[in-house]
């Protein structure tokens, strides 16, 4: 949350109503009276909770005889990963529903997490809303189905404007280069020695945060790729410049200090105080971040629109596309020992039906992919930034698609952490990520860069 690219295109169809066959069976953990649903809250994401609390009573209230119990994981992602799976691994506690990153899909489908949604969605009159890409990023290498999108997302630049323009940066400010991000966060920490001049995810506490919109924001804009034709890619010239930038935002002082960095809470440090409180300049992060600072959301900043700007992160050098981004999502996914998987399929139609994606994509600030949440004006227009982030659809990247990639989305973390703690020099960092994952995948299925 991610191997194609989303294309929002309007279409205007009627939700239909969901008919659903009688009970099935299956060896799960939740007898046919219950059904378990296992989601991430943490932090300042409450979304899922909210939204999962309201479908949890309409659905009761339409199946008097079932009972939803919700399970919320209070946990940082990688912590949330772990705990899924051991939740998976035993009969007594495997989820009927589970709140899915879409590139765990394929890995936890290899694993038998999951059970495929062919057959409910061939019935569902509104899967038809869903754009192709969007049904793609629930595929399995089977080509079965195995999660519903929930919204997708894309990464860019975030700044205070009064940060900026005590730098002396323009409120347009739109860097066409790594060079001119580093001068800007190089002005900012001149201007203001007490302001971070410059955020990014970094090391094994951020996980995915790290990897996906830290290390891959930069790896894709050196015209480099983590995988090609089939294999992992060692040897890479751009993977050494990444980590090259990695170190110098962190020796130079742009960034928070390794200690800051590495705290598991620092996101939502950054995203409810510190963007807020002009404590930090320029942040390379995620679409959904307004969605603290709405009305609604757990940090509200009724100025917010007005004191913060974006740009697209940029191309190393300025090279074609110019800019550069990565995007994902989240899924619902059956578990694969579900006892009443009519009942969890149910579940999941009313949680992703049109009135519910709508409230969550506005809500946790998401890139609808159900068309007619795309044109809906309550969507396009609570969020100004909406345009501007599905604009960078155009330019932006998605994970390697395999049951490979956690395992080496690790190894990217330990790299990253390894230089900006000086541990490491990049080259270093890079030939022990080359070593780990030829080990991991094999040397068959690596090619040098």
């Amino acid at each position: 949350m991610r191997t194609a690219r989303f294309f929002i295109a309007p279409v205007t169809a009627a939700a239909l109503a969901l008919s659903l066959g009688a009970c099935g069976s299956g060896g799960g953990g939740s007898d046919a009276a219950t059904i378990k649903v296992a989601y991430q809250k943490f932090g300042n994401f409450t979304q899922a909770d909210e939204l999962f609390k309201d479908v949890k009573a309409d659905f009761e209230e339409a199946n008097p005889d079932i009972t939803v119990e919700l399970v919320p994981i209070e946990a940082q992602q990688n912590d949330y990963f772990t705990k899924l799976a051991l939740m998976n691994r035993s009969p007594s506690t495997a989820p009927d529903v589970m709140y899915e990153d879409t590139y765990m899909i394929k890995s936890d489908v290899e694993a038998g997490y999951l059970q495929p949604l062919d057959d409910y969605l061939a019935e569902w009159d509104e899967w038809d809303q869903f754009v192709d890409s969007a049904k793609e990023a629930g595929a399995g290498d089977d080509g079965k189905t195995y999660g519903v999108s929930m919204g997708t997302d894309t990464r860019g630049l975030w700044f205070n404007k009064d940060v900026l323009a005590k730098a002396g940066l323009p409120e347009d400010w739109a860097p066409t280069s790594w060079d001119e991000l580093l001068e800007a966060a190089r002005a900012i920490k001149e201007s203001d020695p007490d302001v971070v001049p410059f955020n990014m995810y970094s090391g094994k506490p951020q996980g995915e945060a790290a990897v996906m919109q830290g290390f891959e924001m930069l790896l894709y804009g050196t015209g480099d790729t983590l995988y090609e034709d089939g294999k992992w890619v060692l040897g890479s010239q751009g993977f050494i410049e990444s980590l090259e930038f990695i170190e110098t935002v962190f020796t130079e002082g742009l960034a928070p200090t390794p200690q800051q960095a590495l705290d598991t809470n620092i996101g939502n440090t950054v995203q409810a105080e510190w963007l807020p409180e002009g404590k930090v300049g320029i942040a390379l992060d995620g679409s959904w971040v307004a969605g603290n600072w709405l009305e609604s959301g757990v940090a509200p900043w009724p100025e917010w629109s007005e004191k913060m700007g974006t740009a697209p992160m940029p191309t190393q050098d300025g090279a074609d596309p110019g800019a550069v981004s990565m995007s994902g999502g989240w899924t619902l996914a059956m578990g694969a020992g579900s006892e009443n998987p009519d009942a969890a399929f149910e579940f999941i139609s009313m949680a992703l039906n049109r009135e519910n994606s709508l409230w969550f994509d506005v809500a946790n600030s998401q890139i609808a992919v159900r068309t007619d949440v795309a044109e809906d004006p309550e969507y396009t227009k609570t969020n100004p930034t909406t345009e501007f982030f599905t604009g960078l659809v155009d330019v932006t990247n998605f994970r390697p698609a395999t049951s490979d990639y956690p395992k080496v989305s690790n190894e990217i973390m330990v790299a990253m952490e390894s230089v900006m703690t000086g541990q490491q020099t990049p080259e270093e960092a890079a030939a022990v990520y080359d070593e780990a994952v030829a080990g991991i995948v094999g040397d068959e299925n690596t090619t040098q860069g």
